[in-house]
């Protein structure tokens, strides 16, 4: 199994395509305008507690106030809010807690009226991004990840990742970490810690408390709301949570993230560095490696499979909804029950790819094809459980139910990712008249063409969608071949699989946009 990040890298923002044998499997992006990751920690201010929801509501300098409820507020709220107090009043100047005094831990059921008072100051942690009309999610129980640990400040607690389930490897990491965790500090050991040695968990832990520190520092005078420790940037965070020995290569596209990543691989795979690749085609990252293509056909309504089978995918307000089509296939097997449980392992594959490439959260509903046979029913189960082992959200598949639906939660913190693939009628009107595209389309194509050549340009190219750059193309003679006898200038066509179908751009010999 290979696995392949792809980085496109624009004045706005960057993408992160990661491939599977060549398959989109999830699809990100960094928005320079998002000031609320999670991961962040803010500084800030109460507004108003409302009981009737054991919440309060707090100001963190978005539009709508972030929702904080009890039971996100962590047991060790009263020693947080005393070290908040003195940490901004400047009585304390020692961030390490190791002599700092605990607080009693507050009631597990308790009211936010006896814990919170507006207007009070607290530290908080973005584990949900704005999402629709809804402000962040947050909590107050502060957790700072790296590479193979997670901090957790005020606490004692040390845990290890349930997805590491060799016993003598839990109790190894566990000694481990108990020799190197200091007061005051509870740690999170990952998954990608399994086989490492003490002073690669130290370097980490050293590296997570020098954050803590400097946030620590930020808090003195800090206006509120200020994000006072930021989530480290897309890039870094994506190769601390997925970077694996399964990684045969990084593409990036822009030399300065080059570089960023590049050290970062450095210092948590040294051998691993020479994967990191600079990309300097002219030919788009995405295309090149067939990102474009795939997205255009994974986001859509209805998401195509193989031998025929096909995917509906309906977004409601309070679910999602997912409905499996054996479509026109060509049937192979000897009876409908073969059938089914073929189309049905075919589209749990894909779904589990659906969910991760759209980040789809919240409740799914998917509608497999009916199976009378129970063990045909459980195999289906146990193969959609497989499928979804690698997604790193939190979720939960229920058996299928008598309707042959299976249920699925899954946890979603940021927004869906949403990609129009609709496009507009192709069809042209020209002199008042509707004419069908590519036809329409090579009309205007050629009038632009002729409006350029007029103006002595030396040499053209032409990028445009690949069925229109085919129609220029293909057949003998070509329409390209018609505008060489015509004007004695040859045109290059490049086909793009990132453009609608009715958009087209030339470009000059420098290759500067000139239409």
């Amino acid at each position: 199994m290979d696995k392949e990040l792809i980085i496109r890298s624009s004045s706005d923002n960057v993408d992160f395509a990661l491939l599977k044998d060549g398959k989109l499997i999830e699809l990100q992006k960094d928005e320079n305008s998002n000031d609320f990751s999670v991961g962040d920690v803010f500084i800030a201010k109460i507004r108003k507690a409302v009981p009737g929801l054991n919440a309060a509501f707090v100001n963190v300098g978005y539009e709508k106030d972030a929702f904080l409820h009890y039971h996100d507020l962590g047991p060790k709220l009263p020693s947080l809010l005393k070290f908040i107090k003195r940490v901004s009043t400047g009585k304390l100047k020692d961030f390490s807690l190791k002599d700092f005094p605990f607080e009693k831990d507050i009631e597990k059921d308790g009211k936010i009226a006896d814990a919170l008072k507006s207007n009070q100051s607290l530290l908080v942690q973005i584990v949900k991004e704005p999402i629709s009309t809804k402000g962040p999610r947050i909590s107050s129980e502060l957790s700072i990840a790296g590479r193979y640990i997670v901090l957790v400040p005020f606490s004692s607690r040390i845990s290890i990742s349930q997805k590491i389930e060799d016993r003598e490897e839990k109790d190894r990491l566990k000694r481990l970490v108990k020799s190197i965790t200091p007061p005051g500090f509870g740690i999170i050991v990952r998954t990608v810690a399994q086989g490492r040695k003490v002073a690669e968990l130290d370097k980490d832990l050293q590296n997570l408390l020098s954050r803590w520190t400097a946030m620590c520092k930020k808090l003195h005078k800090a206006h509120h709301p200020s994000k006072v420790l930021g989530e480290m940037n897309k890039a870094s965070s994506i190769l601390r949570d997925i970077f694996n020995d399964t990684f045969t290569s990084i593409h990036v596209d822009d030399e300065e993230l080059y570089i960023q990543i590049k050290d970062y691989v450095q210092e948590i795979a040294p051998k691993k560095e020479s994967i990191v690749k600079l990309y300097q085609s002219k030919i788009p990252v995405f295309e090149k490696f067939g990102i474009e293509r795939q997205i255009k056909t994974s986001f859509g309504k209805t998401v195509s499979m193989a031998k025929g089978a096909y995917l509906v995918v309906e977004h409601t307000e309070a679910l999602h909804v997912i409905d499996v089509n054996s479509g026109n296939r060509s049937n192979k097997a000897n009876n409908q029950e073969d059938t089914a449980l073929e189309v049905n392992l075919i589209a749990a594959t894909e779904m589990a790819r659906q969910l991760r490439l759209r980040d789809m959260g919240g409740i799914i509903v998917v509608d497999f094809i009916d199976m009378t046979n129970a063990a045909n029913r459980q195999k289906l189960f146990n193969h959609l459980r497989d499928e979804m082992k690698d997604d790193r959200a939190k979720h939960k598949i229920l058996p299928p139910s008598k309707f042959g639906l299976i249920q699925i939660t899954r946890q979603r913190v940021r927004p869906e990712m949403n990609i129009k693939t609709r496009e507009e009628n192709p069809d042209i009107v020209i002199n008042g008249s509707e004419v069908e595209a590519p036809i329409g389309l090579v009309q205007k194509v050629t009038q632009d063409l002729e409006q350029l050549l007029k103006k002595d340009y030396k040499k053209l190219t032409l990028n445009t969608h690949p069925f229109i750059a085919a129609f220029l193309t293909k057949g003998f003679p070509s329409i390209r071949s018609k505008w060489f006898f015509e004007h004695k200038k040859w045109v290059k066509i490049l086909p793009r699989d990132a453009y609608t179908y009715l958009e087209y751009h030339f470009f000059d010999k420098d290759g500067n946009q000139i239409k």
